[in-house]
């Protein structure tokens, strides 16, 4: 198993999380899923996090999640780290904990449980769990019906295996109360925070504030050049280059993702075929974007490139 610290330290960089490519009749598209795998790493993505979100974890059966975390390991070939999505309640969160060991992935994003709204305590259970059942380092993903309290935070990070915490809520009066428990708490611990927003670069430069610098990035899947430079300049603390591309091409980005309640992950996969690979569709119950909407996300990855040019 990898070391704690070694995973840890491999995944500081942009986060890649792929879409899950699809043929016409909806059946997965293996080697389609690959040659975006394939284009993200050469890229330059620090870290490939398959199955996840973005990946249309709750579309895919036990089976074909099997062979994309496969594929994705296969492709990576050791290049760089891959973590797989894990969800649902605590029996099917070990199936797929097991799944994607056996096909080779280096940790697991662990994804909130399913349906039920549980309190801390079962929060706590429901993780420890994962975490014993499994030889796979986890991050945890707060998000819906999984927002934790910094005392619950405190507890999940004393358990060997969980190395981090990923926020999709964006309280940030949470997200500063638990980072600085976990540093009080835990003094000398490396545990990690990631901005998981769905858009997480417009929310980069507060969450830079209290300490969270790594996030996930859904535009590296389609414009990389934009992503990268954008991470480059986050880290660099070039601000100007980071309002720059925030007012030019992030806040328009957000504002037309939330035209559609499908568009977190529909709008990605149509950005993914903009750029020439043909990813599919997202399967039901998520639906499709609009054609003015995908016109006009063409349109605004033109505005990204060139804001580029005028660095």
């Amino acid at each position: 198993m990898t070391s704690v610290a070694a995973l840890a330290q491999r995944l500081d960089g942009l986060l890649f999380f792929p879409v899950t490519a699809f043929r016409p009749d909806g059946s997965l598209d293996l080697d389609t899923f690959r040659a975006h795998v394939r284009d993200g790493i050469d890229a330059g993505a620090a870290a490939v996090f398959a199955c996840c979100g973005t990946g249309e974890f709750h579309a895919l059966t036990p089976e074909e999640f099997g062979l994309c975390v496969e594929a994705a390991v296969a492709e990576a070939a050791g290049r760089v780290p891959v973590v797989a999505g894990a969800g649902y309640g605590t029996a099917l969160a070990l199936l797929y904990a097991r799944i994607a060991e056996e096909a080779g992935a280096d940790g697991l994003l662990a994804m909130p449980p399913y349906l039920v709204v549980p309190d801390q305590a079962g929060l706590l259970r429901h993780y420890a769990a994962l975490a014993a059942g499994t030889g796979l380092e986890l991050i945890v993903y707060q998000r819906d019906n999984a927002v934790f309290t910094p005392e619950t935070v405190i507890e999940l990070a004393k358990i060997p295996n969980i190395i981090g915490l990923k926020d999709g809520v964006g309280d940030l009066d949470l997200m500063q109360r638990i980072v600085s428990a976990v540093r009080s708490g835990l003094p000398g611990q490396d545990f990690l925070f990631f901005n998981g927003l769905p858009t997480a670069e417009l929310t980069g430069l507060a969450y830079r504030g209290i300490g969270v610098r790594l996030y996930s990035s859904a535009v590296f899947c389609f414009a990389p050049e934009i992503a990268l430079a954008f991470h480059a300049a986050l880290d660099a603390g070039d601000d100007d280059t980071v309002n720059r591309l925030i007012d030019g091409f992030y806040r328009p980005l957000v504002e037309l993702r939330h035209q559609g309640r499908s568009y977190a992950v529909s709008l990605v996969k149509a950005g993914v075929r903009l750029r020439g690979l043909d990813v599919g569709e997202v399967r039901p119950p998520l639906s499709e974007p609009l054609p003015a909407h995908v016109k006009e996300l063409a349109e605004l990855i033109e505005r990204g490139r060139a804001l580029l040019g005028d660095h």
